[in-house]
């Protein structure tokens, strides 16, 4: 089993350096107003690239630093076009596989103990209101008062009966 780094090490310190640098040219970068991207994987390989912000990298051009190749633009190209070819090819695909949508079923079966099964106008019957809902008949249930008229006779309902318990109670303790 190996021992790990201590504090002191030579090998933690290298690594601390190099980690410190990279950020340090970052940061440097950006104080000069430069674009800076860092590529490879590990400590001695990793290296920082600087590009004028003008002259930015595209993301194709990273990808390809990224994957330790070499940016060619005629093969980006060549990939981009054979990328929208495809594309074309699969968005012309799909339009043609494109059916109509159907139902699995007719929903006038589905629903023909709702709707039933004549035709709507042979079905349709004029409907007449119920003349009396339980004991009440249908036509005293129509109060044609506003709010206000019907809170006003509640008021004086509730009134009258404060005036007779006060007459009853008065009456009967003397």
């Amino acid at each position: 089993m190996e021992k790990p780094p201590t504090v002191h090490d030579q090998e933690s310190r290298r690594k601390f350096m190099l980690s410190a640098s990279i950020s340090l040219r970052h940061d440097v970068a950006e104080v000069a107003g430069l674009s800076s991207f860092s590529f490879g994987e590990d400590e001695e390989g990793r290296y920082v690239m600087l590009f004028k912000k003008e002259f930015a990298p595209s993301d194709e051009e990273l990808e390809a630093y990224r994957k330790g190749e070499e940016w060619d633009p005629q093969k980006a190209e060549e990939r981009r076009r054979l990328k929208e070819q495809a594309a074309l090819e699969m968005e012309k695909a799909s339009r043609t596989q494109k059916r109509p949508a159907s139902p699995n079923s007719n929903y006038r079966d589905k629903y023909s103990h709702l709707i039933g099964t004549s035709a709507a106008k042979d079905a349709a019957h004029t409907l007449q209101a119920n003349r009396a809902y339980g004991c009440v008949p249908v036509a005293n249930k129509r109060d044609t008062r506003s709010i206000e008229e019907a809170m006003n006779e509640i008021r004086a309902k509730k009134r009258l009966k404060k005036g007779e318990e006060e007459a009853t109670g008065s009456g009967s303790s003397v």
